[in-house]
């Protein structure tokens, strides 16, 4: 189950990539914007400023973020992203921080290549830093001896998404025109267990939804020391983490 104030208490740092993702986009008059994966919305309503004109589309498989997009005035749709189809009139898709959920999602981008109209324009960002110390500590918890059973099957070993390099490779491939990119942000993270609170609201939801609340807290409490010798604190109070993420601009 999503959070959608744990999400949001990075709202900033979580914002940026989104940004400068579409900063790439060149639709100047879109009929129709789609944002696959919208969260809570407050990125989504920035799409309507960007774009008054355009008809903004909305979509995320959580019920609480479609419940916290909704609250912001903003149609959400709730729906799973593999089961969307492109409408005739739509020039611009943007996927942020959404695609690593999905299973072969590489085949999911070529299909939405396909059925988009000439000279629509996809936008895709992912993390890239499921080889980073922080999920390294999240797998080397969840594979120990106190967790071992309780946490079978979660799914935290695969490497799921491709570099820049591959998504590039891939939809230029599909006949795009292709713009891709990777950029490590260093993150500064004020607060005690600044890093296990941004984990919280993304990477460690399957682990809350298979503990219960005892058990989530003495996770938490296990996970802290390995976060803080990964991250350690600064002695002004901050916590530099970097976070590798992806991007690609296609246009169809």
């Amino acid at each position: 189950m999503w959070n959608p104030d744990a999400y949001l208490s990075f709202a900033d740092d979580r914002g940026r990539p989104f940004h400068e993702l579409l900063a790439r986009v060149g639709a100047v008059t879109p009929r129709r914007v789609v944002d696959l994966g919208c969260g809570p919305g407050n990125l989504t309503a920035t799409l309507a400023r960007r774009w008054p004109a355009a008809a903004i589309e909305a979509w995320d498989s959580s019920p609480q973020m479609v419940a916290a997009a909704r609250q912001r005035g903003i149609a959400a749709h709730l729906g799973d992203v593999r089961d969307w189809t492109p409408r005739p009139d739509i020039d611009v898709v943007v996927s942020n921080a959404t695609l690593h959920w999905v299973p072969d999602h590489a085949a999911l981008l070529t299909r939405w290549v396909r059925e988009l109209p000439a000279g629509a324009w996809l936008a895709v960002g992912v993390p890239g830093n499921f080889d980073a110390p922080s999920h390294r500590a999240v797998r080397e918890l969840v594979a120990s001896r106190t967790w071992a059973d309780a946490l079978a099957d979660t799914a935290f070993g695969a490497l799921p998404v491709d570099g820049a390099t591959g998504y590039a490779e891939l939809l230029a491939d599909a006949g795009c025109r292709v713009d891709a990119w990777e950029t490590t942000y260093v993150h500064v993270l004020a607060g005690e267990h600044a890093v296990l609170r941004w984990l919280s609201g993304t990477t460690l939801r399957p682990v809350r939804e298979r503990l219960d609340d005892d058990g989530w807290q003495r996770f938490r409490r296990d996970l802290i020391p390995l976060l803080d010798a990964a991250y350690p604190p600064r002695a002004d109070g901050t916590t530099l983490f970097p976070f590798r993420r992806i991007f690609v601009v296609a246009q169809v």
